[in-house]
């Protein structure tokens, strides 16, 4: 039976016993109702904690069990059906609160794509996403979902990203602009060349996390367990004196009526949900709340370079027309052919030339590619080729290059018209990212790559990373991270290839940057950034921060409060039958309390000492 289910059950069963008290004037039968229900309820709560005791961990849930039974030992029946129908209400609102702080989520799964409209011929067939295949041409009509990844090849417009990056902006495309599936066309048709599978594709590969993610539940027994144990002590104490002092059995009753651990039990679920919505509103996927909990005390974050601390993907550095061709003239006749192409190369240079003000996307005819050489294509009249020295065909100056450079050679008409150089270049947010992650409290920030030493740190000197590790192999990265003394954790990882999943899956947090696929990553790790920005890195550390902060005051809160009732009840002032509608008011408060960590609040302040209290 499910929460709701037992929460009316409960209130109807309390209304039977009113109309047989108040009604029929009979309260014997009414108590009978009354406390027969609340004994298969409170046994069945005794049965549930000897399971959890039996597991190896201790539950909070003796105090509302002994809350039932005194009671119920002392004929507050009444008082007893309101504990029932706090404790059951408070599940519900639980599952309410927890439905509300996944909403997110929610839509995400239920705006998936399934049909996307494939060009054949001079028609359009509807197919179903996992059917298509990369390379076929797809229409994306007004108002619709992008069923797959793709480049645009044919028509302008703007797009809604906000279900992929939490950006409300519309983004404008053009030919040549990448398009992740699940974003939202605006009011113009867009035709599209896919670039990635179903399986592959971005919208896909999130839908597949937030499974992941909804069949994780939030853990967070163990710091509600730290304050459970203290505060049955403190209860039973307060109660026993009362009865003691007052030699009135109903004081003890009284007093652990305020002492439900409602706050305990309901609000720090709550909140870590809250902080797992909030944080997909920022394209982070957290897939447990005990990763939010380690995350707000992580020590030490280590990094991979390539993909992660850099962008993983080729970019133009550098244009060199030769004399007589200006930039500007280079870049619309290499950047309109190479949108026709889908080479690794080609993609970088439309990128590149999207990116230019005055970039102007001419008619390609008689276009032809050569499959790892080189293109060819005829603008206004002019033989554009683009490719490798040899391909074309030209008298073109062999450039020598650094380390990790690439080039493309372009010719017009059989002539050189000059070059572009490519390179791995890095993240422009990384060195920011570093800053703040150190400011939140991680004392040892390192970098993990494969790569030569000399050329790793000189990117770690950019970002400010201190202690690099070169040369890594993948066993290499994992031994680090196994090695790093208890002292110096949690430990969080992050990293995007499928070489770092093994040590993503070591670390306490793995974080992908699963912004460009990298599935094997992605599934090993525990939390996963959507957008290609390494700065959400620290803002999940920050989420989580706020989330633990939050969820601590909430526990707090309530609990204060219930010490200050159970005082007041000892001296007899509070009837079982009225604190127990207090308690209710204390579990609403802690609940909407916990709610708070699905937004930002920037003056909320979660330093690390608190926080590991």
């Amino acid at each position: 039976m499910n929460h709701q289910k037992k929460f009316l059950s409960v209130l109807l069963i309390g209304a039977i016993a009113l109309v047989v008290e108040f009604g029929f004037h009979q309260p014997n039968i009414a108590r009978i109702i009354v406390t027969v229900v609340g004994a298969i309820l409170a046994l069945s709560m005794f049965i549930e904690m000897v399971k959890t005791l039996r597991s190896g961990k201790y539950g909070v849930d003796l105090l509302a069990i002994m809350s039932i039974t005194a009671t119920l030992a002392v004929g507050e029946y009444w008082a007893s059906l309101m504990i029932l129908v706090m404790l059951t209400g408070g599940d519900s609102l639980e599952d309410y609160a927890a439905n509300k702080a996944g909403s997110d989520l929610k839509n995400l799964l239920d705006n998936s794509p399934h049909i996307a409209h494939i060009k054949v011929g001079n028609k359009l067939v509807d197919t179903k996403i996992d059917q298509v295949e990369i390379d076929q041409i797809a229409v994306i009509k007004p108002g619709e979902a992008v069923p797959v990844d793709g480049i645009v090849i044919e028509g302008k417009g703007n797009f809604d990203e906000s279900t992929m990056t939490g950006e409300s902006t519309l983004i404008p495309k053009k030919p040549g602009s990448e398009l992740l599936s699940g974003t939202i066309n605006g009011d113009t048709a867009i035709t599209m060349r896919v670039t990635k599978t179903a399986a592959d594709s971005q919208y896909q590969t999130i839908v597949k996390l937030v499974q992941q993610s909804k069949d994780k539940p939030a853990h967070f027994v163990r710091m509600a367990d730290r304050y459970a144990v203290p505060f049955t002590i403190i209860s039973l104490v307060i109660a026993g004196l009362a009865w003691i002092i007052s030699k009135d059995p109903h004081r003890f009753a009284e007093v652990l009526v305020v002492a439900s651990p409602c706050p305990l039990i309901l609000a720090a679920p709550v909140a870590l949900v809250s902080g797992m919505s909030r944080s997909s509103r920022n394209s982070i996927i957290i897939k447990s709340g005990t990763s939010i909990e380690k995350m707000a005390t992580a020590k030490t974050a280590y990094f991979d370079k390539t993909g992660t601390i850099t962008a993983g993907r080729l970019n133009v550095i550098a244009v060199e027309p030769v004399a007589g061709v200006s930039k500007a003239q280079l870049i619309d006749l290499v950047g309109s052919v190479e949108i026709q192409s889908a080479h690794i190369f080609a993609r970088a240079i439309v990128r590149y030339a999207n990116d230019q003000p005055d970039f102007q996307n001419k008619t390609v005819t008689d276009f032809s590619e050569t499959t790892g050489s080189g293109i060819v294509g005829r603008i206004d009249g002019q033989l554009v080729a683009a490719g490798k020295h040899d391909f074309i065909e030209a008298d073109a100056p062999k450039v020598k290059l650094a380390e990790g450079q690439s080039i493309v050679y372009v010719a017009v008409d059989g002539k050189y018209a000059g070059h572009l150089i490519f390179a791995d270049q890095l993240r422009p947010e990384a060195p920011q990212t570093i800053k703040d992650l150190k400011s939140s409290g991680v004392q040892t920030v390192a970098m993990l790559t494969g790569d030569k030493k000399a050329a790793a740190e000189k990117i770690a000197a950019q970002v400010g990373i201190e202690n690099v590790h070169a040369e890594c192999l993948p066993q290499t990265k994992i031994d680090l991270i196994v090695k790093t003394p208890a002292k110096q954790r949690p430990l969080i990882m992050v990293g995007d290839g499928v070489n770092d999943a093994p040590a993503l899956a070591a670390a306490d947090v793995g974080i992908a940057m699963g912004a460009h696929g990298a599935s094997a990553a992605s599934e090993s790790a525990d939390a996963v950034i959507l957008k290609d920005d390494i700065s959400k890195v620290a803002t999940a550390v920050k989420i989580s921060q706020d989330t633990m902060a939050v969820a601590k005051h909430s526990v707090l809160i309530g609990i204060f409060i219930c010490i200050g009732l159970m005082l007041i009840a000892s001296t007899g002032i509070i009837p079982a039958l009225f604190g127990a509608m207090l308690q209710e008011v204390v579990d609403t408060t802690s609940i909407l309390w916990a709610l708070r960590a699905r937004k930002s609040h920037e003056k909320l302040k979660s330093k690390q000492n608190e926080i590991a209290a």
